[in-house]
């Protein structure tokens, strides 16, 4: 993916656009010489943040060296820019506002308008993380639904691709108040960064997002969205609490039976299927969240489970026939590996039935 973008957000043509609307703004800017700079001969190799790290230098090249002249420049072209032009104006105030706080936090606040600023704050999340953190709490409380996501998205204690905050990770207290302030935002694009940001808090601390989650819990919709995405990880885990929080029924009330591969001995490329009965033994509905666990071989011989949602929904009792494809086509974002591969199909959280294949 990174290879696509770095050839669509990064092409000539906008390059010569940025450089002609920085003159539009700052007459004296050499959009020509700036051109060239960006565009050199090691242009086309390099990797998507490697252009924009470049183009953020070269650009100090040819704006004021005062810092504060630069960045009213910069925050005067937001409204004429977007993609490459609005990733690379973050990155200036990341590099070059280091040393001029109270100039710099608040261009964060300004540039995120047309290229969120959640990776620009990193670095000053770990000089000062309180002082940075204010910042962050009062953006949540901005007009401008950007500036309130950044608000969240920003401080994200596993932002990927971002450098890492450990002091959030360790302790995600300073964050809290900002989620307080965005859980029954109108829209959608904060919402599902407050739900990824209790996502990753999650991953190190999921009694404290469940406690946030049973209290949110019926405040509104949009609360109530945000609190399910926010769980995703707890309950591909199969994490109890989230289980009764969310309404599934105890797993124990049923059974999974006669589950088939269509094929035990595949090839890389191939597509399967599998099928299985499930015995529901209750007098009413009861709420089901079917799984299925692969166990990949990696390339060292390891192997590693990724979770597969079936489906989420209200089953009546009796027997079910479950049936799903799976392919081990390769993928931008998956590899396949010959060796056995394990399947297991999960109810509510629990293994209910296991089988294997050997991949070929």
């Amino acid at each position: 993916m990174a290879d696509k973008l770095k050839d669509t957000l990064f092409p000539l043509e906008k390059v010569q656009l940025f450089g002609t609307v920085l003159k539009d703004v700052y007459p004296p800017f050499q959009s020509e010489e700036f051109v060239a700079a960006v565009c050199d001969k090691d242009w086309p190799e390099r990797e998507l943040k490697e252009k924009m790290r470049h183009t953020t230098l070269c650009l100090h090249q040819f704006l004021p060296h005062n810092f504060g002249k630069a960045v009213q420049i910069l925050i005067a072209i937001v409204p004429k820019v977007s993609g490459f032009e609005a990733i690379v104006l973050p990155d200036y105030v990341e590099v070059y506002g280091q040393e001029h706080w109270y100039i710099a936090l608040p261009a964060l606040g300004e540039l995120t308008k047309c290229g969120s600023s959640e990776f620009g704050i990193r670095p000053f999340l770990n000089k000062d993380l309180e002082g940075a953190m204010k910042y962050m709490l009062a953006w949540a409380g901005s007009d401008d639904f950007r500036v309130r996501r950044f608000a969240s998205e920003g401080c994200r204690p596993r932002l990927p691709w971002a450098s890492g905050v450990p002091a959030l990770k360790k302790d995600p207290s300073l964050i809290l108040p900002i989620l307080e302030k965005l859980k029954d935002d109108p829209e959608e694009f904060v919402q599902k960064s407050v739900a990824n940001n209790l996502n990753d808090i999650s991953k190190d601390h999921p009694e404290l997002v469940l406690d946030i989650c049973e209290r949110w819990q019926g405040k509104s919709e949009n609360t109530d969205w945000i609190i399910k995405h926010a769980c995703r990880t707890l309950l591909k885990q199969g994490n109890k609490r989230a289980m009764l929080l969310f309404g599934f029924a105890n797993p124990e009330l049923m059974k999974v039976e006669d589950f088939q591969l269509s094929n035990t001995a595949p090839a890389i490329g191939d597509d399967i299927s599998f099928h299985f009965k499930l015995a529901i033994d209750t007098k009413q509905k009861q709420k089901v969240r079917i799984e299925y666990i692969v166990h990949f071989v990696k390339a060292s011989g390891k192997t590693s489970p990724k979770v597969f949602q079936i489906k989420e929904v209200e089953m009546k009792p009796g027997v079910h026939t479950i049936s799903k494809k799976h392919t081990f086509k390769n993928m931008s974002t998956r590899k396949h590996y010959p060796g056995q591969h394990t399947f297991e199909i999960v109810i509510n959280g629990a293994i209910k039935a296991s089988a294997k294949l050997q991949l070929n």
